[in-house]
């Protein structure tokens, strides 16, 4: 992801339109695009300035973070139950629909990880 451009460019634009230059004249003029230049100056008439939010990190964990409990019971009651079962789990009881690798990523941040493999697992014969 790239870094934002400057708050000085921004401030510098925001002040030439403010000053009766267009958006868009104001964009040409230093060398930004017009959709940039428009939405710097609505950012500025929300929120009163022109700062860049912040970058990356996580926006949608708190979907699935709402059922953590009910998914760690899930696995506690059942040890068994792969990714996928539990997704699906979601999907039919809450309308939830997130992939494995977001439950994955849930019982990560827990500090509850299994790994499936069956070459190690132990059949019982009868």
């Amino acid at each position: 992801m790239t870094k934002p451009l400057s708050i000085d460019l921004r401030e510098r634009l925001i002040s030439a339109v403010d000053g009766g230059m267009s958006r868009r004249s104001a964009a040409a003029r230093f060398g930004v695009a017009a959709s940039t230049a428009i939405n710097w100056v609505a950012r500025w008439r929300r929120v009163g300035h022109v700062r860049p939010r912040p970058l990356g990190g996580d926006k949608r964990s708190q979907r699935i973070e709402v059922h953590a409990e009910e998914i760690l019971a899930l696995v506690e009651a059942t040890p068994d139950i792969t990714l996928g079962e539990i997704a699906l789990h979601l999907d039919k009881a809450h309308g939830l629909r997130v992939a494995p690798s977001t439950v994955w990523r849930l019982l990560d941040r827990h500090g509850m990880t299994f790994k499936k493999n069956r070459a190690r697992q132990r059949t019982t014969a009868p």
